[in-house]
């Protein structure tokens, strides 16, 4: 391995692994906060700046749009492109049974939940948003194969032979982070044995803005609004063995089975565009910091989506980390010293701890199809709609982490 360059020599403040959308919004706030950063990717920069359509719509909270307004992210997506999100309902089985979200606190304030835009157009502005910064850089087709840190400096090795320091080193390369790996940093892995098909579908009725929940049994069906109003992203879990299943369905029979699950509620339905599967496992790294290392967005929690936090998360720790590490700088501090990275530790960790616990938690009762788990959750949906003060704790509290207030 080759040894580090001379000791006072810094190829950039802050190097970070990986130019996913998280990768690239941390740089963008550290060069915001006067820190010279060098991003790594793997991609070529033709796949950064214009990202293909991956079917997955990204929602949205209040704390995570203004996140990206400071950064210019927000304005750099297209505005009819952005669809609010005004209330969400829950369905399970066939209960008639419906749980209602979106009339408590963001609705009295006259603003909706959150709001909807597709993946491919975040991943875009954010590359539009880093590129406007002379102070970051991004050297593509980039490949890490090992990391060194010591008392004065973080390293990377790549593939090429070249040696890049840095005052201290961050992991954003994905929820398999295979920098978090070379750290020496473990994670807890929720392997939910199930899988995504999403799609886009055009239906009769207009949905109002209403993000549908339905709980069946043998799968999951989440219709998200799109802009235009006739318009959602269907989102379809089921067991990994039945993912292939759902993909080869024609157009007309996919279609079919989003109108039927879905009880017809937004009229007739049509497929539109291709289909597109994931595996679903959620990531929640033992640690956030070391001496001389951070994790940020997937790298540090990858979340279930029923939840909608992942990109929101990795907004959440870009927010709080440059923020520790602009302190840092400004009083002339070391940026790989262990104290500012705890903190931004901390803080994070208060913030996606409770709401990953959580996440799995609702995951597990609404997805078992067992009769015990069954019930229970029948149970809940009947007491959260009929008793009235527990109802509005609920839906509190969901709502708060929905538009971001909690956070």
């Amino acid at each position: 391995m080759p040894a580090m360059s001379t000791p006072n020599s810094f190829d950039a403040d802050v190097l970070i692994v990986g130019a996913g959308p998280a990768g690239l919004a941390l740089g963008a706030a550290l060069a915001d906060q006067g820190l010279h950063c060098t991003l790594l990717e793997q991609q070529p920069a033709s796949a950064l700046a214009d990202p293909a359509e991956d079917g997955r719509e990204i929602a949205l909270t209040h704390r995570a749009r203004r996140v990206m307004q400071a950064l210019g992210l927000w304005e750099r997506l297209p505005a009819d492109e952005i669809a609010p999100l005004q209330a969400a309902h829950v369905l399970d089985g066939s209960s008639p049974l419906v749980l209602h979200f979106g009339a408590g606190a963001a609705a009295a304030a006259d603003a909706p939940l959150g709001w909807l835009v597709a993946n491919h157009l975040i991943r875009r502005a954010a590359w539009q948003a880093a590129a406007a910064r002379p102070a970051l850089q991004v050297l593509c087709e980039a490949r890490v194969q090992a990391i060194e840190r010591n008392a004065d400096a973080a390293a990377v090795h790549l593939a090429d032979g070249r040696v890049l320091r840095g005052r201290l080193l961050v992991a954003a390369d994905s929820r398999f982070s295979a920098t978090r790996r070379l750290a020496g940093i473990g994670a807890a892995m929720h392997d939910f044995g199930r899988s995504v098909v999403v799609g886009r579908v055009r239906h009769e009725r207009p949905h109002g803005g209403v993000a549908w929940e339905c709980f069946r049994y043998g799968n999951t069906l989440a219709l998200l609004p799109m802009a235009g109003g006739r318009r959602a992203s269907a989102v379809v879990t089921v067991g990994g063995e039945r993912a292939d299943e759902w993909l080869a369905l024609s157009d007309a029979d996919f279609a079919a089975r989003i109108q039927a699950q879905s009880d017809g509620r937004l009229g007739a339905v049509q497929a539109e565009g291709p289909r597109h599967h994931y595996p679903l496992v959620g990531v929640y790294a033992q640690r956030f910091a070391a001496p001389r290392f951070a994790l940020i967005g997937d790298a540090a929690v990858g979340m279930h989506p029923v939840t909608a936090h992942g990109w929101n998360f990795g907004l959440y720790g870009v927010e709080v980390l440059a923020r520790e590490l602009g302190a840092q700088r400004r009083a002339g501090g070391d940026l790989g010293a262990l104290a500012p990275l705890q903190r931004y530790e901390s803080e994070h960790r208060r913030a996606t701890l409770p709401v990953w616990l959580g996440t799995n938690a609702i995951v597990g009762l609404f997805t078992d199809e067992r009769r015990l788990p069954r019930l229970a959750r029948r149970a809940v949906l009947t007491l959260a709609e009929r008793a009235p003060g527990l109802s509005r704790l609920i839906k509190s509290g969901i709502e708060r982490q929905l538009t971001g207030a909690a956070a």
